[in-house]
């Protein structure tokens, strides 16, 4: 049966598992091509590599917990405890010479993440958050409270920038940025380096380390059509989407909102 919490061993053998693997990202990036895979998206060796050694690790680390990954298999898995994969996220990035990309992984007890982990490889950023517990940069907790200045920016993603088109006469309310990374552009929200951002089509791996860390940083998140709360045990999530807008308060969401409901229009 599954434990709750990590124990301080499974913590220090993820800490040196993800070291390992940002380090072959590094020494890898700019001196590799990719390719594309069957939905359009880009896929680099680093990729499948980055993949194949944290699925072995966390069968050494947590076995017996299911893992779903980007780049393997992408059903629920039937076990109390399981966890969400995205090896490299940010493979365009990645792939064109752009130093910004994440590891993001997530470990989900009875279908919420319980801890997640993201690390930024070229920013030497290790994220870390326990669910009830609070999160660490780099080992340091972070207080709620201290990312509270006034950003004036927004996160889009680039599937959601047609929202503008479909308002051209309105003002956005806030300056756009494109980080190209969703786990890092809802991060950012979290820091306070923007007060919202609005995903069109994310993937559940390219939002559960950073579902986490928003929700202990007192960051409020809408769904804007599927709840991942509600999904269950053998469903292939490779094609569902889950658009939504997170922000600093729930008097931002308002803000966006009715930004973010132009995503489910034809």
């Amino acid at each position: 049966m599954s434990q709750l919490n990590l124990n301080n061993k499974q913590l220090s053998d993820l800490d040196s598992l993800f070291e390992l693997v940002s380090q072959r990202q590094i020494k890898d990036f700019g001196n590799i091509s990719a390719s594309n895979k069957a939905d359009g998206s880009l896929i680099t060796s680093c990729d499948l590599w980055s993949d194949k050694t944290i699925v072995d690790g966390l069968a050494s680390i947590a076995p017996n917990e299911g893992v779903l990954s980007e780049e393997g298999g992408k059903s629920i898995p039937d076990t109390k405890a399981y966890w969400v994969v995205d090896p490299l996220d940010g493979t365009t990035n990645f792939a064109a010479g752009i130093p910004y990309w994440s590891i993001s992984v997530a470990r989900f007890v009875n279908g919420r993440p319980q801890s997640s982990f993201l690390i930024i490889p070229t920013l030497k950023k290790k994220f870390v958050s326990i669910k009830g517990k609070g999160v660490w940069l780099n080992n340091k907790k972070i207080d709620p409270n201290q990312n509270n200045h006034k950003s004036e920016c927004i996160s889009l993603c680039s599937r959601s920038i047609k929202i503008l088109q479909k308002k051209p006469n309105s003002i956005f309310p806030g300056k756009i940025r494109l980080l190209g990374v969703s786990s890092l552009n809802l991060t950012s929200v979290a820091m306070g380096q923007t007060f919202g951002a609005i995903e069109s089509t994310p993937k559940i791996w390219d939002i559960a380390a950073a579902w986490l860390i928003l929700e202990e940083l007192n960051c409020s998140l809408e769904w804007l059509e599927i709840d991942p709360l509600n999904l269950v045990a053998g469903q292939n999530l490779s094609d569902v989407n889950f658009p939504l807008i997170a922000c600093r308060s729930l008097e931002k969401i308002e803000i966006l909102k009715p930004w973010g409901n132009l995503l489910l229009e034809d």
